[in-house]
């Protein structure tokens, strides 16, 4: 069913189909038939004094400002995380803005944080009737520079910490010109340590302690991501996402779009994001480590368990293979040793 319709909107315009799939599975939602497009796997997991009905998550981007929590959320997924949202709205950069790649199962996207801003993400949390777990991911504006990224930051944590199960960082879209460059040295010190005290303070004055993830970039050598290892230790972060999209083009070369600049998602990120989650692990072996970037199958799901992954995202196999993957990874990861 989902292989006729993906089709169909396959023929459109990829940001149109993205809107169109969304309003349909609202539409879905609201006469009840959401949930019978997925599958509800049950195989609990306490994480960062969180507990995950099964292991399987919605990456951010898909849902910027929270529109299609219930719809989502009805898909079996073992929690949601929304945005990136950002303190004030804004459009992005100019369309078209979004790629498919199907030969290589990858998409390309040059988004660049559009959302409705923080405060209509918050209403939209607060009204939702969605009962799993919600991860609120933050980001800065693109008028914000870098050295004052920090504000946009504690001004996303303030207003989402009371309505968020985890909170994640943004600090690796390839989207937001100098976003990146927060993720090494004194940068990344500087704003995790800012962010970690204000995030301590918020848990002490609420009496609930939300988790405080960062996500970061495939684009990193053995030794990059050691420094980043070493400064996600020394600041108390709670878990990390590994990883966003990647700048590299060499698995797409000479493809339709794929000389689009943006970041590049789906199959092309798998082994990549997968070698920067096992040198996490290798440094950090107890920290909850969440792993995106190219899974579009079961086995995919467990190998990137077994690189190191507690968790999982989809987002690009999401949209070539729909709601069934879900339930095929939470069950491929519930099988014992997984």
């Amino acid at each position: 069913m989902y292989s006729l319709a993906r089709s169909l909107l396959f023929r459109l315009d990829a940001e149109k189909a993205h809107g169109l799939t969304l309003s349909g599975l609202d539409l879905a939602d609201r006469f009840g038939l959401a949930r019978a497009l997925g599958e509800r796997v049950e195989a609990p997991l306490e994480l960062m004094g969180l507990r995950f009905p099964n292991r399987v998550g919605l990456a951010a981007g898909l849902d910027k400002n929270a529109d299609h929590l219930e719809a989502l959320g009805a898909l079996g997924f073992g929690f949601v995380e929304v945005g990136t949202v950002t303190p004030r709205p804004q459009d992005g950069n100019p369309r078209p803005r979004l790629f498919r790649l199907p030969e290589a199962g990858a998409i390309i996207n040059r988004m660049g944080f559009n959302n409705a801003g923080v405060d209509h993400l918050v209403a939209n949390v607060r009204a939702s009737r969605y009962d799993g777990v919600i991860g609120i991911n933050i980001g800065k504006n693109l008028t914000t520079p870098v050295e004052q990224a920090v504000d946009d930051y504690l001004h996303c944590l303030h207003k989402v910490h009371a309505h968020a199960h985890y909170v994640a960082v943004n600090i690796s879209s390839p989207n937001t010109p100098g976003l990146r460059d927060l993720q090494f040295g004194d940068h990344l010190d500087e704003l995790l340590g800012t962010l970690r005290e204000a995030a301590d303070r918020l848990d002490r004055d609420s009496g609930r302690r939300v988790p405080l993830a960062v996500k970061i970039a495939p684009d990193m050598d053995a030794e990059e991501v050691a420094l980043v290892a070493r400064s996600l230790e020394a600041n108390r972060i709670d878990a990390v996402i590994a990883t966003n999209t990647t700048v590299a083009r060499e698995a797409v070369a000479g493809l339709a779009h794929g000389d689009e600049s943006g970041g590049l998602s789906g199959r092309p990120v798998y082994e990549a994001s997968n070698a920067v989650i096992r040198e996490l692990r290798r440094h950090l072996p107890e920290l909850p480590i969440i792993g995106v970037g190219g899974i579009d199958s079961g086995e995919a799901a467990v190998a990137k368990g077994q690189a190191g992954a507690d968790l999982v995202q989809l987002y690009s196999g999401f949209i070539y293979r729909g709601p069934a993957l879900v339930g095929e990874c939470a069950r491929a990861l519930r099988e014992p040793g997984h």
